[in-house]
Parts: C-alpha cells; structure tokens; sequence
C-alpha cells in the first residue's frame, strides 16, 4: 500500500478528479467568497467609503464640462474697423457677428478667403464687441479677442484638457498598480487643487491652455482611483448600482454649470471666467480630510501580497462592521498570519500582453469605449440646428444633452439587470448602429427617390428623421461608453485594474478628442467621420460576442484568474473542465478501444488492434480517397 502512493502522485487522476490528499484551497486570493464575508461583507465601513467616492463625482462633473462656458464663442459686433478698409465709412453701422459666423470662427488659411469675400471683410476689424449667451460675461474667448485668425487657440485650449486627460489616464493608471489606489488619490487631488486654481490666474492663452493640460491630468488621476477603489469596495450584487450612483451626481454636475455659471456672472473684483473656475475647482478642497478617512483598498494589498498591512485594515474594518475576528470560522486570519513572511508582488500592465484571453478583451472594449464617444459626436452634431455652427452652445442644446444622459442612466439599470453586462452592451452597439446607418442612408433616400419636387417637405422629413436618429444614437451611444468603462472594471485583475481602466478611459478620451478636432477643420470630413465610426460599430458587435458576462461573477484578482475568465461555451461547465483538462498528448490508452472510421461510400470500417501505434489515425477510403476522419477513443 505504502508503495502504490507515489505511483498514484506520478500520474495524474483519470477524469480529472482531484485526490483526497490535495490541500485545502486557500482563502486569501478568495476575496468576495471568503475575505469580505468574513469580514461583514457589505457592511458599514464599506458603505461610508462608498459615499465618500460620490461626493467628488459632482466636482468631477464640474470640471469636464466647464469648458462649455470657459470657451464659448460669444456674438461679436464690429465697433472699429480697419483704416485701411475701403468698404467701411465713418458713418456705417457697426455689423453684428453671431457666435459661431465665420467671421468669427477660424479661417482655412488664416486670411478668411476660404469663406469668400464678406467674411474677410468682417474679420478685417479693429475693434470687436463681444457678447456671450452662455451665463458668463466674460470668458477666455472675450479677455483675449480669439476671434478670426486667433480662433485656433480656442481649439488647442480644448485640446489642453482632453489631451491631459488622456496622458492622466494611461500614467495614473499604471501608477495605481504599482504605488497603490490611495497615493494617486491624494496626489491627483493635491495637484488638481494646484493647477486648477491657478488656471484662474492665468495672464494669456498660452499659459491658460498649458494649465488646463495638467488640471487634466491630475482630473483622470482622481476619477481613475476613485473608479477603481468604488469597484473594489462592493460585492458582485452592489458592483454596478453604486457605479451608477456615481454616474447619476456626474450627469448631476452637468446640469448644474449653467446655474453655477450664472452665479458668478458680473464678479465686482474679478473675471465671470476667473470665479467660474475658482468656484469650480475649491471644492475639492473638501478631499483634503481623505489623507486620512480613506484607506488603501484592501482588495490591491491582498493581490499584491502587502499582508502586513492587510492584517492591520482587516482588523480595523471588522471592528467597524462590529465583526469578532478572533472567533470568526472560516479561518482567514489565520490563514494570513502564515503569509506574512512572503514579499509584496506587483505588476504592471505590460504583463497583460503574455496573457492569452485577457489583452484580447481590453481591445475590444477599447475599441467600443472609442467608438461610443467618437461617434456620439457624430450624433450630436447632426443634432444641432445645421444654421448654427457647433462652436454654438446654447442653453437647449447643452439640456438636450444633459437630458439624454440621464435618461440613458435610467434605461441602463433595469437593461443591464436583465440581459446582464454583455447582453446591454450588445444591445445598445446594435442601436447606435442602425441610428448610424439609417440616419446615413435612409435621409438620402428620402431625398433622392421621394419628394423630388417637394423641396419644403422634403427638408422638413429630413430635419425631423436626422433629429430622432440622433436622439435615438446619442441615447444608445452613451450607454455603450458607461458599460464599456465597467465591464473593463469587472473584467481585469485587480493586480493591473488601474492600468487596463486607464487604456479603456483614454480610448474614451480619444473619442472625445474628435469634436474639437472637427471643429478645428471646420467640419470638413464630417460624413466620412460618421461613416468610419458607423462601420466601427458594426466591427464592435461581432467582437462583443467573444467577451465573457461578469455579472454576478468575483472580480478577478491575479492574471491567472483574468486569463480564465472567459467566455461560456456551448458545452456543459463539467465537460468543458474535462476537456481543457487532458492534454495534448496522452494517447495511452488508444489502443483499448475500438476505432469507427465512416468512408464516403456508406461503409463502417472497424479497426481495432491494428491502428494501436497510431495516435491519429485516418480512414482511407474505398477508391484510395482519404477521408480525414481522426479515430476517437472512448475515456480519452
């Protein structure tokens, strides 16, 4: 008997089973099975955490979109022109620009010939008057006269915090997988306190922009860790309600700018823009106090093997959630205490590229976090009235879009909890994708083979339909860039979750970063624009296919669970676990079974002992064909 054991640990067990003298399985890398229950699960101290991630997200909204206001392209009235201008008199009347004409907007090359000879001519003033319709007085537009030829800057301070944010997002992300969720929390809030407020000093537009790049930064390095230490906080069943809870104060924030922006209108001391910005940015002065009320995720110590100071925080948060550790039955705590002479181990997002299944659905949701905001541009801008142009943002405007944001975050909770992540994500793709299409094809249809001879009716059909297609794919698009955002969260390791987040966020960043690009370019490619991103949706529906649902799932704490994290198949979870379970070449036991080989004229060929060297074997044909059929083995 004592012999026949280490045969028995030679050879690996038929059918995969795993022999009774296997050790226990360990509890640690078990965190929402065994670490959180244990610990009280969804308790107190979680729950407080939790709000505290809220709060911030109202700022955070703050600040994305004060560019609207900050920025906004004023009406101008030209109060003096040129001496040299021979179409102008002493006695003509000042000429009326509106926000947005091309007089005001930027030239081709510069000169305004690319808009013929009326708008070189209303660029060539000396003097503008220039009126804001956007809550504010005074912006950046209006201190420094960036109409006409310096209408460029404009865009490259839009550029500043898009780009920023971009750069914030791939850094911090890193950053948080190899320093910690906390410390990017306090620095991203020390530094965004900084540079934001000194936005509000600055003295022309070039140190504007270059301060609103790293305000950009440090805002993807506070709405990054805050993300990511929400996710980590809550059990599988709270994940995606307290996300959206945060989603909800961001849309929140969105509303508020233009109340927010009228307060600070006609500041006795300073600039309407140097109070907005102020007002915008201090209070974040209220994320001081986290230095010490918010703690590192404990989720990121346990995968990261950090187990002195995990015991500590374990300690601390079952005496918060009013848990007794010390007679606690399953045995965590004292499964840590074994684990503390080992090293913290980190990892980097660079490591997701050895990995088989895990890059592959990054990219996909890269690609969809792209093409939901690149293309909900595209939506938004066939929105708008086609006189205006889309430096124009009225108060309708900006509350049509306000108002489709928070419609979209309330479709999207009882969406997702029926067809689940990747089922409201297929959904929603399919629905940008045919507002895409029919707004792109069935208007020029309407035009081209109906209503040839009723011109008014035939623009009017046209308005209404380009106007509910882009309802409809603004809608849709929008919810496909939240989920994409979260599906990432849930999908990656905890060991790289701020880097694989920080790659779908850029990606989301760089979808944004297609309106001031159009708009720099003066709308020109706009259709080839919704064409490239309409086919991209088309690609996004089949990959989504291949990515795995998370809904109820634990979040995966090491590569390894990551890389098995997948997809379910046709098969039954057993046979699949049997099937990846054998290797490739174990063909021991081939030639204790019977092979059946069909040939193509009907025949059954039985071989049996003749075949027993070959692990592979085919079948030849009546005719001398090869068939092609590989033997099967039963029990292999």
């Amino acid at each position: 008997m004592a012999a026949g054991r280490p045969e028995a640990q030679d050879h690996p067990p038929e059918n995969g089973f795993t022999p009774l003298e296997h050790p226990v399985p360990r509890l640690l890398p078990h965190i929402d099975g065994s670490v959180l229950p244990s610990l009280g699960g969804f308790g107190k101290h979680q729950k407080q955490l939790v709000v505290l991630t809220w709060i911030p997200a109202l700022f955070i909204g703050f600040s994305q979109f004060s560019d609207y206001f900050l920025l906004a392209q004023p009406n101008g009235t030209c109060v003096q022109p040129l001496a040299n201008e021979s179409n102008w008199t002493a006695a003509s009347p000042p000429v009326t620009v509106t926000a947005g004409a091309p007089a005001l907007q930027l030239k081709g090359n510069g000169t305004g010939e690319g808009y013929g000879d009326s708008s070189g001519m209303l660029c060539a003033c000396k003097e503008w008057r220039l009126e804001l319709q956007t809550g504010l007085s005074q912006n950046v537009v209006t201190k420094w006269n960036l109409v006409c030829d310096s209408a460029w800057k404009v865009h490259i301070a839009k550029f500043s915090l898009l780009v920023g944010s971009i750069f914030g997002y791939l850094v911090m992300g890193v950053m948080a997988d190899w320093f910690g969720r906390h410390p990017v929390l306090i620095l991203s809030v020390l530094f965004m306190l900084v540079f934001g407020l000194s936005v509000a000093f600055s003295v022309n537009v070039t140190m504007f922009s270059t301060l609103r790049f790293f305000e950009g930064f440090c805002l993807a390095g506070l709405a990054l860790s805050l993300y990511v230490l929400r996710i980590e906080l809550c059990l599988p069943a709270w994940r995606f309600s307290m996300t959206m809870v945060a989603s909800f104060l961001m849309v929140g924030g969105q509303l508020l700018m233009p109340g927010v922006a009228a307060l600070c209108r006609h500041w006795p001391d300073r600039d309407d823009w140097q109070v907005l910005q102020i007002v915008i940015i201090s209070p974040f002065v209220l994320m001081l106090p986290y230095v010490w009320l918010f703690p590192e995720s404990l989720r990121w110590l346990l995968a990261t093997q950090h187990y002195r100071r995990s015991k500590a925080m374990m300690l601390r948060i079952a005496r918060k959630n009013q848990v007794n550790m010390t007679t606690e039955p399953s045995g965590v705590l004292s499964e840590l205490e074994q684990e503390l002479h080992k090293k913290p181990q980190r990892t980097c997002i660079v490591k997701m590229m050895s990995t088989r299944n895990l890059w592959k659905n990054i990219v996909v949701l890269c690609v969809n976090s792209l093409t939901g905001y690149g293309i909900h541009h595209c939506f938004a801008r066939s929105m708008m009235d086609p006189e205006a142009q889309p430096t124009t943002m009225c108060h309708a405007d900006y509350y049509t879009m306000a108002g489709i944001a928070v419609a979209t975050c309330l479709a999207l909770c009882p969406a997702v909890g029926l067809m689940g992540r990747r089922g409201g994500l297929l959904t929603f793709m399919i629905i940008t994708a045919l507002a895409s299409l029919l707004q792109l094809g069935l208007l020029n249809l309407i035009g081209k083979y109906s209503l040839r001879h009723d011109t008014v009716l035939r623009d009017t059909l046209n308005r209404k339909f380009s106007v509910a297609f882009s309802i409809i794919g603004m809608f849709s698009s929008h919810a496909v860039s939240i989920l994409s955002i979260f599906f990432c969260a849930e999908i990656t390791p905890t060991v790289i979750r701020g880097g694989g987040l920080g790659l779908v966020l850029a990606s989301a960043g760089f979808g944004m970063l297609t309106a001031p690009i159009m708009e720099l370019h003066n709308q020109k490619g706009y259709f080839l624009h919704h064409v490239i991103f309409a086919c991209c949706t088309l690609l996004c529906i089949i990959c989504l296919l291949l990515l795995p649902e998370p809904r109820g799932q634990p979040l995966p704490e090491s590569l390894a669970d990551g890389e098995t994290f997948t997809r379910q198949t046709l098969l039954h979870p057993g046979e699949q676990h049997l099937l990846l379970a054998k290797t490739d070449g174990d063909y021991s036991r081939v030639h204790d079974t019977p092979l059946h080989l069909t040939a193509t004229g009907g025949a059954t060929v039985a071989a049996a002992t003749a075949l027993a060297a070959v692990p592979a074997s085919y079948a030849l044909a009546t005719g001398g064909e090869v068939i092609g059929n590989r033997a099967i083995a039963n029990g292999v």
